[in-house]
């Protein structure tokens, strides 16, 4: 793989950035599965179809392991969830090599790997060998066959996680039903489909889809109408829709946040310290309600003054709310750190979360 030769974006090229699910490693970028939202459109990236490398597995893992925010065994790792895709057949080798560097430190991190492209057998065969990570897969799943939103056949994402069912026995692996779409991918047999799909799965997330500016007006130059009437800076996944999913799932496991699904995979606690927050828990299998309650507790002042400080957020302007920290002037990192540290949830009172919404965009709930 070549090295980039031209100019990025400042966020395109910082090679660690901390997102909700962990530290995002991401020191290849480019790619050719062209899906019209991706989140490349908000970087200006979207029209770069080769992966291109910017600095080698070792620096880049060098660079995620010193980062101010990394902590060894605790802070969760996702590795090319940003521009591209972790099994393209030329950057799968970079995603192997990199999680080989890690696991040879002795790391125990969780590990997410988001992908919607083919996981061949030889794939959970190199993943399985990993003797100290936490892996997930994550495995990118839509039903959309508008080729002008998503040119990807959602059958290569059934058939990897079948390849994952059938053969993985460290590495865990997760429907990740989305982005879902009222009026789109939602009908009665896309959610049976999807029903189905989770019988292979040890977790399944659903989620919708970050309706951009960006992401709207690409959509609008193939030709398709506007998904929602309202961009939004959260994801939307409407009332009504929820509940047409929930329905179908009635008595089985599903989740709405992806690390109350790689927690429940894992049989341990949600590193985001969801618990906290009321009836976001509600959908929750009973045993791993219990297994989140065991560990959840309010943190002592002392230990989140030390960590806003680290993450240079004014102490003394943190506040304690129903089940969350609130702070004042802050960055989506250094909220995602303490999370992660506090294994309790962090939120800025400018951006408040409202009750039963979950943290989505108000279209659908007004």
């Amino acid at each position: 793989m070549k090295r980039l030769d031209v100019a990025i974006t400042p966020e395109l090229a910082a090679v660690v950035e901390y997102r909700k699910s962990g530290l995002s490693l991401n020191h290849v970028v480019g790619c050719p599965l062209d899906c019209g939202y991706c989140v490349r459109h908000l970087f200006s990236n979207f029209d770069m179809k080769h992966p291109h490398l910017l600095i080698s597995d070792e620096e880049a893992v060098e660079l995620l392991v010193r980062h101010w925010a990394f902590r060894a065994h605790a802070t969760p790792i996702q590795i090319f969830n940003r521009a591209t895709d972790p099994f393209l057949a030329n950057v799968k080798r970079h995603l192997i090599n990199s999680l080989r560097l890690l696991d040879d430190m002795g790391l125990t991190n969780h590990v997410l790997i988001i992908t919607r492209w083919k996981v061949a057998d030889e794939d959970v065969a190199m993943l399985d060998r990993l003797s100290n990570l936490r892996v997930t897969v994550l495995v990118t799943w839509s039903g959309i066959d508008d080729a002008r939103i998503e040119p990807v056949d959602s059958a290569i994402a059934e058939q990897s996680l079948e390849n994952l069912s059938r053969l993985a026995v460290r590495t865990r692996k997760m429907l990740y039903w989305r982005p879902i779409v009222a009026g789109l991918n939602d009908s009665d047999s896309h959610i049976a489909r999807a029903s189905r799909l989770s019988a292979f799965a040890d977790a399944t997330v659903f989620t919708g889809m970050f309706h951009r500016d960006e992401i709207r007006e690409y959509l609008r130059s193939t030709g398709v109408e506007d998904l929602y009437p309202d961009v939004a800076r959260r994801k939307i996944m409407p009332r009504e829709l929820e509940a047409r999913i929930l329905a179908e799932f009635s008595g089985r496991s599903i989740f709405r946040k992806t690390s109350c699904g790689v927690a429940f995979a894992h049989r341990t606690h949600d590193y985001n310290g969801h618990y906290g927050i009321e009836g976001l828990c509600d959908i929750c299998p009973g045993s791993q309600v219990e297994i989140c309650a065991a560990v959840h507790s309010t943190p002592s002042r002392t230990d989140v003054e030390r960590l806003a400080e680290t993450a240079g957020l004014n102490p003394a302007a943190v506040s304690l709310g129903d089940g969350c920290l609130y702070v004042a002037d802050s960055t989506e990192p250094q909220r995602y750190f303490m999370q992660h540290a506090l294994g309790f949830q962090v939120h800025d009172r400018a951006l408040p979360h409202l009750p039963g919404r979950h943290g989505r965009a108000e279209t659908g709930w007004r």
